[in-house]
C-alpha cells in the first residue's frame, strides 16, 4: 500500500513561495511587427491597394434653398387658409411650416453652418405669412379696405398680436432650427 501524499487530507505544511518577476530588458520589436505565421502577419509578395475611395454625397444647396422657399410659401398658405374659426387654437401648429422648411434644407443641402439658421427665418416667415394670410380673409370676408388691403391686413395684424403670438414664433425659430440640423445628420 502507498501512503497518501503530503497535504491531500488538508492545508499544505510548505511554506508560501515568493512571487518572481523578470527584471530582463523587453525585447525591441519594431512598430506593428507581427511574427511570421501569426494572424495578421503579410504573406510575402502581398502589397496592399488603397482603398476605394468612399463616395461623397452630392450636395445640392441652391436647390434646398429654392425648394425651402417653395415649402415655406406652401406652408403659410396652407397655415393661412384654414377655418378662420379655429385661428385660436391653430397657433400650435407653427411647428408643421417648420418641419416643411426643414426637410428639403436638411436633405438636399447637408451640414451647411448656415442652412440652419436659414432654416429658422423660413419657418418664421412660414409663420408670419400664414398670419398675414389669415388676416387678409378676415378684411376681405368682412369687405372694409378704406386704406387699401395691403395696409389694412398689416394694421388689423398689427392690432391682434398677443404675447402668445411671441411662444409661437419662437416655436417656429427653435423648430426651424433643430430640425434641419437633425434632417442634415440623418441624412
Amino acid at each position: 500500500m502507498t501512503a497518501p501524499a503530503p497535504g491531500t487530507d488538508g492545508p499544505s505544511t510548505r511554506p508560501l513561495t515568493a512571487q518572481h518577476y523578470s527584471v530582463a530588458p523587453v525585447p525591441a520589436t519594431p512598430e506593428g511587427y507581427v511574427a511570421p505565421g501569426m494572424p495578421g502577419a503579410p504573406v510575402t509578395g502581398f502589397e496592399p491597394t488603397e482603398p476605394a475611395p468612399r463616395p461623397v454625397p452630392r450636395r445640392r444647396t441652391a436647390l434646398a434653398v429654392a425648394l425651402a422657399l417653395l415649402a415655406m410659401l406652401l406652408g403659410g398658405l396652407a397655415y393661412g387658409s384654414a377655418p378662420l374659426r379655429a385661428a385660436d387654437s391653430l397657433g400650435w401648429l407653427a411647428i408643421a411650416p417648420a418641419g416643411l422648411v426643414a426637410l428639403p434644407l436638411g436633405r438636399l443641402g447637408g451640414q451647411g453652418r448656415l442652412l440652419p439658421p436659414l432654416g429658422a427665418l423660413l419657418a418664421a416667415g412660414a409663420l408670419l405669412l400664414g398670419q398675414l394670410i389669415e388676416h387678409l380673409r378676415r378684411i376681405h370676408a368682412d369687405g372694409r379696405a378704406p386704406h387699401g388691403l395691403l395696409h389694412d391686413t398689416v394694421a388689423t395684424w398689427r392690432a391682434d398680436l398677443r404675447p402668445l403670438d411671441a411662444a409661437f414664433y419662437a416655436i417656429a425659430l427653435i423648430g426651424g432650427f433643430l430640425l434641419t440640423r437633425r434632417t442634415a445628420t440623418r441624412g
